[in-house]
């Protein structure tokens, strides 16, 4: 914390849940479960949570889909340039292959979309309210992790590759003379 504001993004080396992560986490498993109790799972579920996922980009409140992963987007830079400078492994490899780092890194993930996520929530409720005059959670969720948190993943990791594509690391032989270009 500096001078009293927190940082959007995580710091690496205290990857602790913050509030609004934890709030995020809470209020996902609230609404599975609401969602379950409310619409149950049958066979009419699949075709009518796709059916209407399909038509949400054509309705109203479109620029969500520009809005959340651009957010995404701007976080995902941020975090993948932070990766590239301090040389740590790609985001998604770390989760599949690191065990000792997978909670610490999907909580670096889950703080820097906290907020993306909570605003997705909230403009995927008052869309169903509007157009379908019912909530269902569970498709909120589908929602907004395509436009929030499947974005971050994506560009955090492209970031890295391009830093590391445009800086390959020194070689060992120069005796510490190359520098990057």
């Amino acid at each position: 914390m500096q001078d009293g504001v927190r940082s959007v993004t995580t710091n690496p080396d205290s990857p602790d849940l913050g509030v609004l992560a934890r709030v995020v986490i809470v209020l996902a498993i609230l609404l599975a479960i609401a969602g379950l109790v409310w619409h149950g799972v049958s066979a009419s579920t699949f075709p009518r949570v796709w059916r209407n996922l399909v038509a949400r980009p054509g309705g109203p409140m479109k620029f969500r889909f520009i809005l959340q992963p651009s957010m995404a987007a701007i976080a995902a830079i941020h975090d993948g340039l932070r990766d590239a400078r301090s040389s740590r492994a790609p985001y998604v490899w770390t989760i599949l292959h690191d065990p000792q780092k997978r909670v610490g890194r999907l909580q670096e993930g889950l703080n820097a979309t906290a907020k993306i996520i909570l605003l997705g929530l909230a403009m995927d409720a008052i869309y169903q309210f509007l157009v379908l005059g019912t909530f269902h959670p569970n498709e909120a969720l589908i929602v907004v992790m395509l436009l929030a948190f499947i974005p971050y993943v994506v560009v955090r990791g492209l970031v890295l590759r391009v830093w590391r594509a445009r800086h390959p690391p020194l070689r060992s032989g120069d005796g510490g003379t190359a520098k990057h270009q």
